[in-house]
């Protein structure tokens, strides 16, 4: 495989992603805006976290302004993005670099920094710092997969392909390259019906060549994830306030706007936050990343004074996590 190959397909090619600059620019992306936007997109699509990027980077324009922001405004501006721990180690990670001035420019000294790990610094290192580092996601993998057609099932294979990806990185505009190659693995050499017509590494690719590269890469069975319950409660006072509280800072949605629950297991205790007559107005459903949850929705109308939360007037589903908005939209 040939890096220029490749390169020259992104010149013409190339994604507009707000944290970007066009290919072959004089200028380098803005660190602030790369590392924003690969915490926002662990685990999230592109489509999803554009709305998010553009209203973090207009209310908090810079990472100073980021550190200087309350932990309350930042997990509320984070609510609906998911995998909460991303948006406790963005404040932490922020106010570090802030304390120290700027965001380091070495893979070595960004591992360093609270919640990046070796993806995100190296995403870091290449796109911001234009260092020849080598940057490993799912669609890299993917992608090294099928040019090399390595058969070794995921994850255990991780290492080689990553050995694989360093040896294309080029020393020549290796920022470009790392968003390249991630373009490829988004745009044509994708899951399911890859574009093999249109790929610049067609001739090469070793998987398409012996008719393997729509089963690559292979993975390694995941056990099944078990199934928790629990119950979740909705008091609405006479005037339509609802009962909020914040979460315990460490822990599943650490730190975020919630309804009170009970304890999330296989045989849940009720744990209601006041006394009342709790009526079941349906269930919620939701999946993270260990295990499938199922909550009942508890619902009662009372002035009574609650034993934990707040009252909140009218509050928007759109600020609370995405599985406590499924369960107040039943009531609205």
């Amino acid at each position: 495989m040939d890096a220029a190959v490749l390169l020259d397909w992104y010149d013409d090619h190339a994604r507009d992603l707000p944290w970007r600059v066009p290919p072959g620019s004089v200028g380098r992306a803005d660190p602030y805006h790369v590392w924003l936007s690969e915490v926002m997109l662990q685990q999230t699509t592109v489509a999803a976290v554009k709305s998010y990027f553009a209203a973090f980077t207009t209310r908090w324009p810079k990472v100073e302004a980021l550190a200087a922001a309350e932990d309350a405004d930042v997990m509320a501006a984070w609510a609906g993005l998911g995998y909460y721990a991303r948006a406790r180690n963005l404040l932490k990670c922020a106010r570090e670099v802030a304390a120290r001035g700027a965001f380091p420019t070495t893979e070595g000294e960004l591992l360093t920094l609270p919640g990046i790990g070796p993806y995100t610094a190296a995403a870091i290192a290449a796109i911001a710092f234009d260092r020849p580092a080598t940057v490993l996601d799912g669609n890299v993998e993917r992608v090294m997969a099928r040019v090399h057609a390595v058969e070794a099932p995921l994850p255990g294979s991780k290492e080689t392909l990553r050995a694989l990806a360093a040896a294309l990185t080029p020393e020549v505009r290796p920022g470009d390259y790392a968003q390249a190659v991630m373009d490829l693995g988004a745009t044509i050499c994708t899951p399911r019906k890859p574009a093999c017509a249109l790929c610049p590494w067609r001739d090469g690719c070793a998987g398409r060549l012996a008719g393997i590269a729509e089963t690559l890469p292979r993975k390694t069975p995941k056990k099944p994830k078990p199934t928790r319950h629990g119950e979740v409660y909705i008091a609405r006072r006479p005037d339509g306030a609802i009962l909020i509280e914040t979460r315990p800072p460490k822990g599943l949605l650490g730190g975020m706007l919630a309804l009170p629950t009970s304890d999330w297991s296989d045989a849940p205790a009720p744990a209601p936050p006041v006394e009342a007559d709790w009526q079941r107005i349906g269930e919620v459903r939701h999946t993270f990343t260990h295990f499938h949850l199922i909550l009942d929705v508890l619902l009662a109308e009372t002035p009574a004074t609650p034993t934990r939360g707040r009252w909140v007037e009218t509050p928007d589903p759109a600020d609370l996590p995405t599985l406590f908005a499924k369960a107040l939209r039943l009531t609205l």
